[in-house]
């Protein structure tokens, strides 16, 4: 089990990274829903079930949905 959190800290580093570096803002938000999926998945390892669900929902659900449509708006709707 603690090389599984390593491996999935070592990704979140690399996603944080990954998405003060990409240029392209899609792709900087796909790597942010990455990020929070495996927040969750943290979360639900540390025994929190209610910080993971709430991260899966909040973080990577809601937060994404909004970031795109705001994408799409600020492209004018390409």
């Amino acid at each position: 089990m603690k090389i599984f959190s390593v491996i999935m800290l070592l990704f979140l580093i690399g996603c944080s990274i990954a998405v003060s570096a990409i240029k392209n803002l899609l792709g900087a938000i796909i790597v942010f829903m990455a990020y929070s999926l495996v927040m969750a998945i943290l979360w639900q390892q540390l025994n929190s079930p209610d910080l993971a669900i709430t991260e899966a929902a909040v973080g990577a659900g809601i937060t994404t949905l909004l970031f795109i449509l705001t994408l799409r708006r600020i492209r004018g709707g390409r």
